[in-house]
């Protein structure tokens, strides 16, 4: 599947979402998650009878997949027991909907985490007003390097040839279009560091902030790094060497090149 192309079960139901809506009464829990970097929220309402859903809404606020994974879920769970609900998790909505873009499996796949949730406050007896006041923050960005890594793809091709690990000799980047992946305070400060070589140091994140310290995120404002934000890197593309890396725009759900001499993900 490509990075942003949605099944035609996962377009269906986002067409024409199952069991939207709320449920009230005394047996009613609800689950609230939120992703702080997407902007996806969702509620998941479970009504529990002799320890089974007996009924399930769910409201959304978010992208295509996040209403489609909600939809799923209430289908998937209906008149389950409690216990058999808590083992679905993400990869089981995405499988029933004919699989997600990859990239929306860690943004708005969230449906699982909220259904757990209801769960769990029904069985701590806490109150769908209570539950509500809260969201629990399901943050997918910025993702660790190591699931970067299975997304991007042909890194071992340009390994050498434009794609590094580690970078001993800053020297050897000057006056090269550089961009580093954000994973955390040593990336950051590499990216600071390169500006002594080159003006085209990028650290690129898929958040809407890098993810680093207080400290650090003040030494990049001042750096002359650009920060390219939400932006997932999908694949490095060029003729034996690396020229250009095709991203995902989150923001915009769309795709483009980035021109690039060098990308650095650091070990």
């Amino acid at each position: 599947m490509k990075s942003t192309q949605y099944t035609e079960k996962t377009l269906e139901h986002f067409r024409n979402p199952r069991n939207v809506g709320t449920l009230e009464g005394p047996n009613v829990a609800v689950g609230r998650v939120g992703n702080p970097v997407c902007g996806d929220m969702m509620d998941i309402y479970i009504d529990v009878e002799d320890d089974r859903i007996k009924d399930i809404k769910f409201q959304t606020f978010g992208c295509g997949s996040a209403v489609a994974t909600s939809s799923m879920i209430t289908e998937l769970v209906q008149g389950m027991t409690l216990d058999e609900a808590l083992k679905v998790s993400r990869g089981d909505v995405a499988d029933a909907l004919d699989g997600l873009p990859p990239i929306k499996m860690h943004c708005s796949n969230l449906a699982a985490d909220a259904l757990h949730e209801a769960i769990k406050n029904w069985r701590a007896g806490i109150k769908p007003e209570d539950a509500m006041a809260t969201p629990v923050e399901k943050s997918c960005h910025p993702i660790p390097a190591a699931v970067a890594e299975v997304e991007i793809q042909n890194l071992d091709e340009y390994g050498g040839k434009g794609f590094y690990r580690k970078v001993d000799d800053l020297s050897e980047l000057a006056d090269q279009r550089v961009v580093v992946l954000d994973t955390g305070d040593r990336a950051a400060q590499l990216a600071i560091d390169l500006t002594d070589q080159t003006a085209r140091a990028v650290l690129m994140t898929t958040g809407k902030e890098p993810s680093v310290s207080p400290a650090v995120r003040s030494a990049l404002r001042l750096s002359d790094v650009k920060v390219l934000a939400e932006a997932q890197p999908l694949e490095l593309l060029g003729e034996g060497e690396l020229e250009r890396i095709r991203v995902h725009d989150l923001s915009e759900d769309e795709e483009y090149e980035l021109t690039a001499d060098v990308f650095v993900v650091l070990e």
